[in-house]
């Protein structure tokens, strides 16, 4: 089959930025229904532990809606009864998904159980200690809620997650066999429960769809997340292997699902929704986090916004490019510049520690944009201060900005 529609590089970008939720409209007040409503169109949100900022699926609500209270995606993510509409699971990496995701995720828990699609290091664990699984279900089963430093045997601190003891290899076992779910967090750590004491039983009690149905529908939920993107976009977006993907993809070309097309520049064929709607144009500004899913695939990011992109957290100090904890920057359909940030709590100040701008640079009205993104994102943190740490060209012409807006 040939591609029937085609696309510039500008509208597959105006596509991508609107299926991502940015329209630019933010509500006056953010309600649970615009965190619940977002989540959903978005289908997960990666979490992680680095925290120089903050947490990183709080962010991407942030960019979108702007200002809201973190209770609301606690309360979605961890609370028990109604407020809770979200469950963690393994999508694009660890994260938080709707729960009416959670069908969709039958097949992978199975395959788990199994010992398939599974860490190899999890995999060996469950074959060859079966014992330890079921010791440390039986205590999730009579005591609730436990995190893994409460059941572990072993003597001293808890290692990272290659040194694991085997309560906490078990535990991830059984999360990833869908056994146990997460039933909070006490810090940043994971505490497991029975899937029944922790989600409503309407969503337990659904049938589950076969391999093919489930995989149909993840691929077609990455393409309305996604607006437009290849065939490894698509399977990326959570977490689906090639041998998997591809035969779901041509069924859901044949059903007219979703339909093949060309985007200029782009060397693969691409596929999208059956009407695409093109928006004229995406007004936004948003600082981005690392893991947000409009940059997470970062091949497509270079494909989209010609924007080279890649964490240099774990990258020796002295040879760090843009910094630490670098936010890209997206303004009004280019990600235009990007901000090493950190939170200094104890101080109150967000520290920008460098500011790069692209080859494009930003005009006085882009530096201005940037400006009210940082000093909003202070506030929200309940940050008194925006500190430059920067001695560039680019932070001079903010701090002009941020001088421009009241700000420090």
């Amino acid at each position: 089959m040939r591609a029937t529609l085609s696309f510039s590089l500008n509208q597959a970008r105006r596509l991508a930025l609107a299926a991502q939720g940015f329209n630019g409209r933010q509500p006056p007040t953010v309600k649970a229904t615009h965190v619940n409503r977002l989540i959903e169109r978005l289908g997960l949100l990666q979490i992680d532990s680095v925290n120089a900022v903050v947490r990183s699926h709080y962010l991407p609500l942030f960019s979108r809606l702007g200002a809201y209270s973190s209770d609301l995606l606690d309360q979605a993510a961890w609370s028990s009864g109604r407020r809770r509409t979200l469950f963690e699971y393994w999508g694009h990496e660890a994260s938080l998904l709707p729960l009416s995701m959670y069908p969709l995720m039958g097949w992978r828990m199975q395959r788990a159980r199994r010992g398939e699609d599974i860490y190899q290091q999890l995999a060996k664990f469950g074959r060859e200690q079966p014992d330890v699984v079921r010791r440390v279900l039986s205590a999730v089963e009579e005591r609730g809620a436990l995190g893994a430093g409460s059941l572990s045997t072993r003597e001293g601190k808890p290692g990272q997650w290659w040194d694991w003891s085997a309560e906490k290899h078990a535990l991830e076992w059984l999360f990833a066999a869908g056994e146990v779910t997460v039933a909070g967090r006490r810090g940043f750590e994971r505490l497991y429960d029975l899937p029944e004491r922790v989600l409503p039983l309407s969503t337990l009690q659904q049938a589950l769809p076969d391999e093919a149905q489930a995989q149909r529908g993840l691929l077609l939920h990455a393409a309305q997340a996604l607006g437009v993107g290849t065939e490894k976009d698509l399977r990326d977006y959570f977490r689906l292997n090639p041998a998997d993907a591809r035969p779901r993809l041509a069924e859901l070309v044949e059903a007219g699902q979703l339909q093949m097309c060309e985007v200029a520049g782009w060397r693969q064929i691409a596929y999208c929704l059956a009407e695409p709607k093109v928006p004229r144009k995406v007004v936004a500004s948003a600082l981005l986090s690392p893991f947000d899913s409009l940059i997470w695939e970062r091949s497509r990011t270079e494909r989209l916004f010609d924007f080279r992109y890649r964490l240099e957290i774990y990258t020796p100090q002295d040879k760090r490019v843009y910094g630490y904890y670098v936010l890209p920057f997206l303004h009004n359909e280019r990600i235009a510049a990007r901000v090493d940030l950190r939170a200094e709590r104890a101080s109150g100040r967000l520290a920008v520690h460098a500011v790069h701008e692209e080859k494009t640079g930003l005009d006085e009205q882009g530096m201005l944009a940037l400006a009210v993104n940082l000093r909003r994102m202070a506030n929200w943190l309940g940050l008194a201060r925006v500190q430059l740490n920067c001695q560039r060209e680019s932070a001079a012409r903010l701090r002009v900005a941020l001088t421009q807006i009241g700000s420090d």
